[in-house]
């Protein structure tokens, strides 16, 4: 939780005290709360994230709009950056878990964005690449995953960027 001084919360609504009144109605009347037991939603880093994240997704729909997810993007974007690699791989590059991958290419691969063909190395593996379609595919969505990435960054100076990404990484 973040610190909390005297003044942090003048801009918050303060939380509603539920204890009856003397006609044995609940009052609504607001007080704010005190002490360790308080839990500050807007402060909490969970919602915050949450709440960048769907301004984030929002701003990739109005951008790619229904042709493509965010996921989607995430495999095309990782091919075109690293070349063809095996499925179990590509999930883990792209912080998607077996059964997701899975789905994920298995839906490129039918709308021939992706192709799979037998690793030479070990034939029990596929490695999965980009198609010519699927080229073409992250060429004309580029630009708009570009967009979203600075739109959603607007609101910061260039230091700020620079510090959330790398605060932000430090994370995962």
């Amino acid at each position: 939780m973040m610190a909390r001084g005297p003044e942090s919360h003048a801009d918050q609504p303060p939380l509603l005290d539920r204890e009856a009144r003397k006609d044995g109605t609940p009052a609504d009347t607001a007080t704010p709360a005190s002490g360790a037991d308080v839990y500050v939603l807007d402060e909490q880093v969970g919602f915050i994230l949450r709440q960048v994240h769907q301004r984030h997704a929002a701003l990739f729909a109005s951008h790619v709009g229904d042709d493509l997810t965010p996921t989607q993007w995430a495999v095309l974007a990782k091919l075109a950056e690293v070349g063809g690699i095996s499925q179990n791989l590509l999930g883990r590059q792209t912080a998607m878990d077996n059964v997701t991958i899975k789905g994920v290419v298995g839906r490129l691969v039918k709308r021939g964005l992706l192709v799979t063909r037998r690793d030479r190395a070990d034939p029990r593996r596929f490695s999965i690449s980009l198609s010519p379609a699927g080229h073409t595919a992250y060429a004309a969505w580029v630009g708009a995953a570009q967009a979203v990435t600075r739109e959603t960054l607007e609101p910061l100076d260039g230091e700020e960027r620079d510090a959330l990404i790398r605060l932000l990484l430090k994370l995962r």
